[in-house]
């Protein structure tokens, strides 16, 4: 049961009775107190029972991260004396839920279609937590409430700011396919055709023994493989934890991921998906052809980075023991810290450069370079040796990195995505992959 404000409003016009009523006030203050508990009781008595009614869902079951879903509640009165109360569609904070609460009035034998936006303001699962029912009886004094569990939940996946990139990253693909006209011919390792020499081509394309059967010289031209394997590996350790801006870092690595994802499928090639710090927390492969990105999206949806030490040889024997014995180009986003590559990744890359082409993509924080270039005062100076150390510090892994024979692209959040789609190109262009 549930008091409302009339009734509080109803007991404070009794005490004015009362401090009017003089030697007589203790007799009508129990006067007043028995006419308003027994005016709440008939109230309680005659509104309709919260606990019958009937709750339905229906509206969106996903949505990318920034955008707004909308989900349906029916509320259904099977009694025959109208229904008249609050109704609040409980979500977490998260959610972004609103209204918060709908005012309704659903007369015996119908029911009533309320309407939640839901704005999600972090990655993930959000689930319903409970609808309140609030029944008010006729006089408007109290109201019987029950909570009933209304399972329903809403997925927000990643926002995947960077697709605005994908159309003049496929047309470069084309380019290098020769499915458009490009002043240089891009070059794979699939034989595609011959056809007669035009100044420029690469004399180390000429067919000599095509050439020989004709009059004029004649070239062969390549196309890019493709059906080609790429591991795309989230770490999602501790240090995918820290932000970059407002973002985690491992935010803006699924970003960078699904856009080299897309190029990909459209370049005929496979994509598979791992994410681990200390086990598997997500694991998509992919059988046959057809894209795969819906699925990607799906798993990265629920990711969250963990406060753990990843284990780098746990994801070497990962990747060797469970994916395509073929070499394929492993693409790592994780964070060049000093020590825990020196400590933990450094010494089991071996394993894994011998085996595939591995690519390390990691998200620097361009307030570090602006921090560098600080001067005018003490504090400044001390901001720029602790972030000039901290950037000598990723030059260094950089090199030992590419020393060990693996591909290195560390970039800013606004580059890092068109950054490796142009180093994935790069391959294909150079028959690496």
């Amino acid at each position: 049961m549930a008091i409302t404000g009339r009734a509080v409003l109803a007991a404070f016009a009794g005490m004015l009775v009362v401090l009017l009523a003089g030697s007589a006030a203790i007799a009508v203050a129990w006067t007043v107190l028995g006419v308003l508990a027994a005016a709440i009781a008939v109230d309680v008595a005659l509104a309709p029972s919260p606990r019958r009614v009937t709750l339905e869902r229906d509206g969106d079951t996903s949505i990318r991260l920034g955008e707004t879903a909308r989900v349906a509640l029916f509320v259904g009165n099977p009694a025959r004396r109208a229904l008249r109360g609050l109704v609040r569609d409980a979500w977490a904070p998260s959610a972004g839920a609103l209204p918060r609460t709908h005012t309704v009035a659903v007369p015996g034998g119908e029911r009533r279609r309320l309407e939640t936006e839901l704005t999600p303001q972090r990655r993930g699962d959000q689930h319903a937590a409970g609808v309140t029912v609030r029944s008010l009886g006729p006089l408007g004094l109290a109201a019987r409430q029950c909570t009933h569990t209304v399972p329903w939940s809403i997925r927000a996946l990643p926002p995947f700011h960077s697709r605005r990139h994908l159309p003049g990253k496929i047309s470069r693909l084309r380019e290098l396919d020769g499915q458009q006209v490009a002043l240089v011919r891009g070059q794979g390792s699939e034989f595609d055709s011959l056809r007669e020499y035009v100044p420029g081509d690469d004399v180390r394309s000429i067919d000599w023994r095509a050439t020989a059967r004709r009059e004029g010289v004649v070239v062969r031209t390549w196309r890019p493989e493709r059906d080609r394997r790429i591991l795309l590996v989230l770490d999602t350790g501790r240090t995918s934890a820290g932000r970059v801006g407002d973002t985690p870092r491992l935010d803006h690595a699924m970003d960078a991921a699904l856009l080299l994802a897309a190029l990909a499928a459209k370049a005929g090639d496979r994509v598979d998906l791992l994410a681990y710090d200390r086990r598997v927390r997500a694991q998509v492969r992919t059988h046959g052809r057809g894209s795969r990105i819906p699925a990607l999206v799906q798993a990265m949806a629920p990711l969250e980075a963990e406060l753990v030490e990843s284990d780098p040889a746990g994801l070497v024997s990962t990747i060797l023991g469970g994916h395509s014995r073929s070499r394929q180009l492993v693409v790592l986003f994780t964070d060049l810290n000093a020590a825990a590559m020196e400590e933990g990744l450094l010494p089991v890359l071996p394993a894994l450069t011998s085996r595939h082409l591995l690519m390390v993509a990691a998200v620097g924080d361009p307030r570090v370079t602006e921090m560098a270039a600080e001067r005018g005062s003490a504090r400044a100076v001390y901001s720029a040796a602790a972030a000039e150390r901290t950037l000598g510090e990723r030059r260094r892994i950089t090199a030992e990195l590419r020393r060990l024979g693996v591909e290195v692209l560390d970039a800013d959040p606004e580059h890092i995505a068109p950054a490796l789609a142009d180093a994935y190109i790069a391959l294909k262009a150079q028959g690496r992959l």
